[in-house]
């Protein structure tokens, strides 16, 4: 499958990893483009961020109007807030990503999948589904959208997972990612939960927290 267009910065020369964010609906790809200096990363850590533009398509919920999403939503409850072909269809758009960075010469062990809101439910899907292990998954304000497919999951447990999520969160309530990280822990991954006093954002303290799981993830100090 055609990879998407993409944003693409890099924090150094001779990137050793790569992260490949999805944002959320109705953004692009612009839209987390500002945080990446935000993480101060050292710069014995040079890293490529890969900032992907969703398709446009018709969202139910906002009447049918067209705008970049990764898959429809037809209602916000827990049965119609994922088009489970949808999210199939941009897990494949992920998996191209992924398999460009390998084209490019990173390893599979140097590549993290990551996304807010509907990114972050395709970035747990395509971390379900990967056949080499990954770097690690950053799912932000977000869910698991097809849970059957945890149960059918060969990732490795050793998978790196940093899951959080705003505690006044009115698009996608709380206790949708608790309840998605305990789904993971309970079939054996390692999860990195962190609750913060917001709406459906992101807050400084969390890019705090995303930069400290990064420098782990790739082998860092924390206290660089």
């Amino acid at each position: 499958m055609q990879p998407p267009e993409t944003v693409e910065i890099e924090s150094g020369a001779n990137p050793v990893g790569s992260v490949i964010w999805l944002h959320g609906l109705g953004a692009d790809g612009h839209d987390f483009e500002p945080i990446v200096p935000e993480l101060r990363l050292p710069a014995e850590l040079p890293l490529r961020f890969v900032f992907p533009h969703a398709p446009v398509r018709p969202v139910t919920i906002n009447g049918g109007m067209a705008m970049r999403a990764w898959y429809d939503i037809v209602s916000l409850d827990a049965t119609g807030r994922a088009d489970a072909g949808g999210v199939r269809d941009s897990t494949a758009l992920l998996e191209a990503l992924i398999d460009r960075e390998r084209e490019r010469g990173m390893d599979a062990a140097r590549i993290v999948v990551a996304g807010f809101s509907q990114g972050g439910a395709i970035a747990i899907n395509a971390a379900l589904r990967a056949e080499e292990q990954l770097a690690g998954l950053m799912a932000l304000s977000t869910y698991i959208a097809l849970p059957g497919e945890l149960a059918e999951s060969t990732a490795s447990r050793d998978l790196a997972v940093f899951m959080a999520h705003g505690s006044f969160d009115p698009m996608i309530p709380m206790h949708w990612g608790r309840a998605s990280a305990d789904r993971l822990i309970a079939a054996g991954f390692d999860v990195e939960w962190h609750d913060y006093p917001m709406a459906h954002a992101v807050c400084p303290q969390e890019i705090q927290d995303i930069r400290a799981w990064l420098l782990k993830v790739y082998g860092e100090s924390s206290g660089r």
